[in-house]
């Protein structure tokens, strides 16, 4: 079958200029601004059109055909680098090596995508028809060469828009209930055990790390059967990278897994972490089958497309023909997906970018606005299903954040786990800071008015009420039906739509936007510095006049809602017992999940805010911080309102997660300080993940790394560079990276310093044959560089702290790490409670110390990888080198002289091994 083209320019960009190939071949090289006139005539074939857009100063979408549309629709929840030469390695063609390659490689691309549509040998694929016809009909511009390739003829333009061809969720498998597990079994792990398991995982021939071994014995304890109520066995383990900790760790919770019959939740707090142990979890089960119904990566409810959403905007594309491409491509996403997982699972996040926001990753229940077992799409939801593969699983793949929520909320139907594992433990103390918080803001009062009231505006909204949630629960229920409609009054008091402006200016709407604009005042009558781009923040002694009467008059509404919301889940409470015998499961279900998120906004997060209001200008409660602050995005605020921390937080996270389980494994590459005293070392490491607050004392052990960073890196803290000189600093970015040849992350301390070294080095780098990514410039979300940097031997990269967290790329394209200064804590006023707590300048140096282990970290993945780091700070302290391995040459020279070691030390490795040998 021949292949129909679009009859368009393809049009490839750097940050210099532009290759156009036209239809017939021509070749034009154009600066910016000709391809931007030249995109406003004839829409183009472009590989990520945001990005394209971005560059050529656009501040809208343009009209093109964007070649990872076609991906998507092609090879839905299927994995690509969205870059040109990212999609020529996942189709196997050659790599493009200049600007007219790449066009060339473009329509190359195009062609094969569109030939495998085509091909006859493919897997029926019977909807592709019906959704590209769907699409067809709302303008997308490959509709055509696509239902092309898909054996249709009378292609017509325009006409009715139908949606039939887009209910995905008719095609979706049905789930079905299964009885409770019954308890794991009392049974341990032996050293023996986990050992024998780990050669199992590796397999014949595999290189035998003795660290690896010694570490997967060490931490057995964690699964031994536990004497006293409230009193686990937690192993903190630190294990230096290169150890093969994950697999160490995979061993024992296999084996007790399967000799208990229990289920191990192994915790993250990166996405990119998850992904790497779902694939290693290959390994204990190579069959995909036995896997799927062993393993499951679950997230909140929030990360999971919602059906009802879908469904709901997929009904209102005719009268909004505008969403039909974003929607066809979800609906392809959706059939093809493993979990539904729209948040770093098979999901693209580059797709979310090309498609906006609202269609893509806004189509969760980001809100807890699901209905449950009253929703038509119930029996097939991908969180529901999820849920229940995870109660019979042997291994679940979580994260920090939901693990704690779920503890906190006494774990869902399936009960809590017993055994935890706690990889990436160094961020336990950041995470439970997020979850245990409590913020009395005008955005989460207007989300709790939203979740109470749903949608009150004439704009499209999904928001559903708690009325139109729960109102066929409570029909006949006069005590929950007079519960309900006081907690609807109740919440009209709340904070509506446009409150900031109201607040900003002083006129207010009720006692929550009075309150708030008095929050504001204060913070702007004391704030130091109210021209500051960034959030602002003040303490909460001395209110101003008429803020105290108004925490009153809050604190009085409050209660007024608090008192309705008790009553209400009372009332469903005692449903569950008087009309147990009626019930279903999936109506016992709801009703459950229906009183835990009543439990969850009335007596945690109201009877938080209201103790706030209490003791406002009053003495804190000894074990928290609080603060006013004007939150702020780009220089404009965003949210206003009052603050509490737990000065700890790992104090609740022990009390709320560990101290029920019965073992738990704390374990990270970077546990310990680098102080140099080993017990002071140990202690902050117990502070950090909370071991400090169990009855028993955590068991301690440490691996180190087989690597050789001796040899293997170099550290140069370069003193003749003025850091607060922008154009020293770029100057001193862009000779490092010419001399390392690319494979080089730039870590920043500051928005505004990353843009302005971007600004000043982008031209140059990429003249230099070196592409140049920046995280906060690029129209490319965070996530998706990483991956583009990952597959880029000689890209560069520029970035802020999600990129040093995020970051795991082995090999050489990862080479250079520099840092523009020494990242010290943020000075704000949780910090400063924290710094009395935990000991000033020791305090200050040891998530400093976390810092730059965790950056230096990056450098070295496999046992044949180099790295340079460079600090761009001669101010860095002689106290704080601890965070670098020892052995580790750390050289205070000049910028030229860091440079030149730079480029000797980097050199190819065909005449690198013996300049390195000189300077070993």
């Amino acid at each position: 079958m021949p292949i129909l083209l679009p009859a368009a320019p393809i049009l490839m960009l750097n940050v210099r200029e532009a290759c156009r190939l036209s239809p017939d071949g021509e070749v034009e090289t154009l600066d910016h601004r000709e391809a931007a006139q030249g995109v406003t005539l004839e829409p183009p074939l472009v590989c990520h059109g945001v990005a394209v857009a971005k560059r050529l100063g656009f501040r809208k979408r343009i009209a093109c055909y964007d070649i990872l549309e076609l991906w998507a629709f092609v090879r839905p929840a299927q994995f690509t680098v969205p870059t040109i030469r990212g999609l020529a390695r996942a189709l196997g063609l050659p790599l493009p090596a200049t600007l007219e390659a790449e066009a060339v490689t473009l329509l190359d691309a195009a062609r094969m995508l569109l030939r495998e549509l085509a091909d006859p040998a493919r897997d029926r694929d019977p909807d592709a028809r019906a959704v590209a016809e769907a699409m067809q009909r709302c303008g997308w511009p490959w509709a055509r060469p696509v239902l092309a390739a898909l054996g249709v003829d009378d292609i017509t333009e325009g006409g009715r828009i139908t949606t039939s061809g887009l209910a995905v969720w008719r095609k979706l498998p049905q789930w079905e209930e299964e009885a409770p597990p019954p308890p794991p079994a009392d049974t341990p792990v032996s050293v023996e055990e986990a050992q024998r398991r780990l050669l199992g995982l590796l397999g014949r021939g595999s290189e035998q790390r003795p660290q690896q071994a010694d570490y997967a014995g060490s931490i057995t304890p964690a699964f031994q059967p536990r004497d006293q109520e409230d009193d686990p066995t937690v192993v903190l383990a630190e294990a230096g990278t290169g150890v093969g900790k994950t697999l160490g760790y995979i061993a024992p919770a296999s084996v007790w897994s399967e000799k208990t019959g229990g289920t191990v939740w192994l915790s993250t707090y990166t996405r990119n972490l998850q992904r790497q142990l779902d694939q290693e979890l290959n390994r204990l089960y190579p069959d995909p089958a036995v896997k799927a119904d062993r393993v499951v990566v679950r997230k909140g409810r929030e990360n999971y497309l919602c059906l009802l959403n879908l469904e709901e905007a997929v009904r209102a594309l005719p009268a909004n023909p505008q969403d039909g491409v974003a929607l066809g491509l979800m609906v392809r996403w959706a059939a093809a997906s493993r979990d539904g997982d729209l948040m770093g699972g098979d999901f693209p996040s580059w797709l979310a970018h090309l498609l906006g926001r609202q269609k893509t990753l806004d189509l969760v229940d980001h809100r807890g606005e699901c209905i449950y077992s009253a929703c038509q799409h119930y029996g097939k939801c991908f969180i529901e299903r999820t849920v229940r593969r995870a109660r019979k699983a042997k291994i679940v793949v979580a994260n920090h954040a939901l693990v704690m929520v779920q503890a906190a909320l006494g774990g869902d139907a399936g009960g809590r786990p017993l055994r935890y594992v706690f990889d990436e433990g160094h961020h336990l103390f950041d995470a439970a800071d997020g979850t245990f918080a409590s913020h009395l803001s005008g955005q989460e009062m207007q989300d709790l008015r939203r979740w109470l009231v749903g949608a009150e505006t004439g704009r499209r909204s999904r928001a559903r009420g708690l009325k139109a949630r729960i109102e066929d629960l409570v029909a006949g229920d006069d005590v929950a039906t007079e519960a309900l409609d006081a907690i609807l009054a109740a919440a009209r008091n709340l904070p509506a739509e446009a409150w900031r402006e109201r607040v900003r200016e002083g006129r207010g709407v009720g006692a929550a936007e009075a309150f708030l604009s008095l929050v504001r005042q204060q913070v702007y009558a004391r704030a130091p510095d109210t021209r500051s781009p960034f959030s602002l923040e003040v303490d909460t002694a001395e209110p101003v006049d008429g803020l105290l009467d108004a925490a009153a008059r809050l604190d009085l509404d409050l209660l007024r809602l608090q008192e309705p919301l008790t009553d209400l889940r009372k009332a469903l409470a005692k449903r569950l017992t008087d009309d147990a015998e009626n019930l279903d499961t999936p109506q016992r279900n709801r009703i459950e999940a229906m009183i835990q998120g009543l439990e969850r906004r009335g007596d945690r997060q109201l009877a938080a805010w209201r103790a706030m209001l209490k003791t406002l200008g009053a003495e804190v409660p000894a074990a928290f911080a609080d603060w006013m602050a004007v939150e702020r995005q780009n220089g404009f605020d965003q949210d206003v309102g009052l603050y509490r921390h737990w000065i700890d937080p790992t104090e609740p996270f022990v009390h709320e997660v560990v101290k029920p389980a019965h073992g738990a494994l704390i374990t990270s590459a970077t546990l310990r300080d680098g102080s140099g005293e080993p017990e002071a070392d140990w202690a902050a490491a117990e502070a950090r993940t909370g071991a400090h607050h169990l009855a028993s004392p955590a068991v301690r052990t440490a691996v180190s790394s087989p690597f050789h960073y001796a040899d293997q890196t170099r550290v140069f803290i370069v003193n003749d560079v003025r850091k607060d000189d922008l154009d020293q600093v770029a100057a001193a970015y862009r000779a490092l990276f010419s001399a390392s040849g690319g494979g080089a992350l730039g870590l920043f301390t500051a928005i505004g310093r990353l843009r302005g070294v971007h600004e000043r080095v982008a031209q140059a780098v990429e003249d230099s044959g070196c592409p140049l990514y920046a995280q906060h410039v690029d129209g490319i979300d965070t996530a998706t560089l990483i991956d583009i940097f990952r597959e880029e031997e000689n890209a560069c990269l520029l970035g802020t702290d999600a990129v040093r967290d995020g970051v795991d790329v082995p090999g050489r394209s990862l080479r250079l790490l520099v840092f523009d200064r020494v990242p010290w804590p943020r000075p704000d006023i949780i910090h400063r409670a924290r710094r009395e707590h935990f000991g000033k300048r020791r305090y200050d140096d040891m998530i400093t110390r976390l810092r730059l282990k965790q950056a230096f970290g990056r450098l070295v993945r496999r046992a044949d990888d180099h790295g340079v780091f460079v600090l761009l700070d001669p101010m860095m302290p002689s106290r704080l080198l601890g965070a670098f391995p020892d052995g580790v040459a750390v050289s205070r020279c000049g910028l030229a002289e860091a440079v030149a070691a730079t480029r000797a030390f980097l050199a190819p490795e065909s005449e690198g091994e013996s300049v390195r040998a000189e300077s070993g």
